[in-house]
């Protein structure tokens, strides 16, 4: 799809905010196609070893395959982890754990969008339990490996729907299935109704979850560990099909005209894993509109460090995954 659309941003932002990565342990959450896929082939190009956490499926494999094609000599190692699934999570942090003393950057890219109300196994909505509950339970698995490096960062991938109404703690209770329906056609295909509020939902809480974060490292005085918050503006990648294939948008919106490509979706989360310039709290996206262009330095809009919604968020996931020691 990429081929459609120039790539503007990504050779800058290689070239002025990235650095040497050589020894540098990344892990990453969803690397089959789009920013997650474009993250992990230019990280590895800068001499880190990056694992792919992945669901298990012939995507996985031939996503691995062409990022070996794609960066010869790259290290990369695949780790089968289904965010739908708390078991799996943890047996991937396990396995993570067995091979790797330090992590240097955890990347929670993943995420799904507009789809169906839906419960996990576990009990959960679908697009809360994978954007965001388990990208915490994740996070606070990977903590101490993450405590041990000289410069560990925590990168939290937000989208333009975080922007909305307050986090509400029902969305992270085990009401999977009860959070609004499946809305209609014309709601879905306007960006509207509880598909998209679920949606926002969960990108709300990412950007919640950083700057929660930031203030228990503050707090604990944890200096060499820092989060870090980015979103891709409208980027042209397979989030917007598999939603469109379940009935979540129109795959032909004209909005989507105003796309960028995956590569320049993927500079904010690259500047924020590779900048050695970032500082804690840095949120790193397109400006002006929001939805493409370089990814500035942004400023943080309120909702996204108000006290409320850091406890709605640490509090739910708390509460679905275990404490947080920090």
């Amino acid at each position: 799809m990429s081929n459609q659309i120039p790539t503007k941003h990504l050779a800058s932002v290689l070239e002025n905010h990235a650095q040497d990565m050589t020894g540098k342990v990344v892990v990453i959450t969803g690397t089959t196609s789009g920013t997650g896929y474009v993250c992990a082939k230019e990280i590895a190009k800068k001499g880190a070893t990056v694992v792919l956490l992945n669901r298990e499926s012939e995507r996985a494999e031939k996503a691995l395959n062409q990022l070996k094609a794609d960066v010869p000599g790259g290290k990369f190692e695949q780790v089968t982890c289904d965010l739908q699934r708390f078991e799996s999570v943890n047996n991937a942090v396990e396995s993570i754990k067995s091979n790797y003393d330090v992590v240097d950057v955890l990347i929670n890219n993943a995420g799904v969008m507009a789809l169906r109300d839906q419960a996990t196994p576990d009990g959960y909505d679908v697009q809360m339990q994978t954007n965001a509950i388990s990208h915490f339970l994740l996070t606070k698995e990977l903590f101490p490996l993450l405590r041990k490096s000289d410069e560990g960062r925590i990168v939290n991938h937000s989208s333009m729907a975080r922007l909305g109404p307050p986090l509400a703690s029902e969305y992270f209770e085990k009401k999977g299935g009860q959070l609004g329906g499946d809305g209609t056609e014309e709601e879905n295909f306007s960006f509207r109704g509880p598909r998209w509020g679920r949606y926002h939902q969960t990108k709300l809480a990412n950007a919640a979850f950083t700057y929660g974060l930031k203030n228990k490292l503050e707090a604990a005085n944890i200096s060499n560990v820092i989060p870090l918050l980015a979103h891709p503006g409208l980027a042209k990648t397979e989030l917007a099909t598999t939603s469109a294939a379940v009935g979540g948008m129109d795959a032909n919106a004209e909005f989507m005209n105003m796309a960028q490509s995956a590569e320049d979706g993927a500079t904010g989360i690259i500047r924020a894993a590779m900048d050695p310039g970032a500082k804690s709290g840095d949120f790193f996206g397109p400006s002006g509109d929001g939805w493409n262009g370089f990814p500035e330095r942004l400023t943080p809009e309120d909702l996204l460090f108000d006290e409320s919604n850091i406890k709605i968020n640490w509090e739910g996931c708390e509460k679905a995954v275990g404490k947080f020691e920090i």
